[in-house]
């Protein structure tokens, strides 16, 4: 397979960016994603890919349960405090304030328009990431009109 073919090729895929989280007792994990999908409608399942050697990927494979902040079209500077090791200090990760969802007590961006949380009921271990199938047990929005980040619009790449 010609690499850069391949590479291009898969970055085509289209992208949004999303804060991943996951929790035991006092240890909070976050993180921002991309390869995320909703993947059934009755139930409504989501899939996303996580990094194997991440803190996230350790919570939530021990959990099995996942939130997910959505971010808008204008969070880019939220994206980018979350690829970095996460850091709770009173009500805010990564400096961003958050709030618990209402099944699992998830830490939720409080700031970003719509969220969920999902109970995995399957994966996929294959390759450096692990594909989580969940069932979405509990969502809100705050800002119906808001759109979401897309990742072609930030100019980052994580794929290919």
């Amino acid at each position: 397979m010609e690499q850069e073919a391949k590479k291009r090729s898969l970055r085509m895929i289209t992208y949004g960016l999303y804060v991943l989280t996951a929790k035991d007792g006092d240890e909070v994990s976050a993180g921002t994603v991309n390869w995320l999908s909703q993947a059934s409608f009755a139930p409504p399942l989501v899939m996303v890919g996580v990094k194997k050697d991440s803190h996230l990927h350790a919570l939530v494979e021990k959990t099995q349960k996942i939130a997910v902040s959505i971010l808008d079209a204008g969070q880019k500077d939220i994206a980018g405090d979350f690829f970095r090791p996460t850091k709770v200090e009173g009500s805010q990760i990564n400096g961003h304030e958050f709030e618990f969802s209402t099944v699992y007590t998830l830490p939720l961006l409080t700031e970003c328009p719509a969220w969920f949380e999902a109970q995995v009921t399957d994966t996929v271990s294959r390759g450096d990431h692990t594909v989580f199938v969940a069932e979405v047990t509990g969502a809100g929005v705050r800002q119906p009109d808001a759109l979401p980040l897309v990742m072609r619009e930030t100019g980052w790449f994580y794929g290919g």
